[in-house]
């Protein structure tokens, strides 16, 4: 299926169906709100998530939102698709409703107003803001039933645990650790970060622990750089056992390559 332009696909059901059972057809398409169009038909389904959480970082950054409720945005939408197919709903509404409840979430609470004129000037980038007119009120109205629709379809556990507050941990650990002259003259804290923000792309924050995702990151950026850990061969165990006792390298390493294939997504999705 093709989405063709809308983002304003929502249901008029009064419950949702999971993945397992058919979900109703019935949609109310606004298809005259918008011109992009996302074609998810010809795309793997990762590529997909790829381009719209895309839009909800950088839709994100312009509402100016922090880093956690961010990721929030981006796990709220990747839980979503792991209980709706993926043709069900139009994907740049979910992504919308996910910004609006991460909003709510995590206390920093946004305006559909801005939320929809940020994703109106993103996919035109020379148009004037939308106008007050009913057009609007329907796409306000679609991000809120949307809203609820997916609150029911998450069960209400919307709250996460990320892994942002254990990389900061990490990161200041290392620091002592390393000599001064190993930590200032390599960005192993800024490309940690960079990679932790990159891996909302994919559904990394689903299938792993969040201690083990910043214990991964924190490694790769090491990796990047060639810079290692002092009486690392002396140790007892790795340093990155360290800071997670159940971690385990095939972990490490599958993190790692989910990570490299987001990057590869990167480089051919324009």
């Amino acid at each position: 299926m093709c989405h063709q332009s809308t983002y304003a696909c929502t249901q008029t059901h009064h419950s949702h169906t999971p993945k397992t059972h058919s979900v109703p057809s019935t949609k109310l398409c606004l298809h005259h709100l918008f011109t992009h169009c996302h074609k998810s038909c010809e795309e793997g389904e990762a590529r997909v998530h790829f381009r719209v959480t895309r839009f909800i970082m950088e839709a994100g950054v312009k509402l100016g939102m922090q880093s956690i409720p961010i990721a929030t945005a981006c796990t709220i939408y990747h839980k979503f698709f792991c209980e709706i197919n993926l043709e069900a709903y139009d994907l740049y509404l979910v992504a919308m409703s996910s910004i609006y409840l991460a909003g709510k979430v995590e206390e920093q609470h946004l305006r559909t107003r801005d939320i929809i004129n940020v994703s109106h000037r993103y996919f035109n980038p020379s148009s004037e803001p939308l106008e007050l007119d009913s057009r609007f009120w329907e796409l306000r109205d679609s991000i809120v039933q949307c809203e609820l629709l997916m609150l029911r379809v998450l069960r209400f556990q919307v709250s996460f645990q990320h892994p942002h507050k254990y990389l900061l941990h990490y990161l200041i650990s290392l620091k002592n650790w390393l000599n001064r002259y190993s930590w200032q003259r390599t960005p192993i804290s800024v490309t940690a970060w960079a990679l932790l923000r990159d891996s909302y792309h994919g559904g990394l924050c689903l299938r792993f622990q969040a201690q083990h995702l910043a214990v991964a990151v924190l490694y790769l950026a090491l990796q990047v750089y060639g810079v290692e850990v002092p009486a690392e061969g002396e140790a007892q165990k790795p340093w990155w056992q360290v800071f997670s006792d159940d971690l385990t390298k095939p972990i490490i390493d599958n993190i790692v390559s989910d990570l490299i294939q987001i990057y590869a997504m990167d480089t051919e999705i324009p």
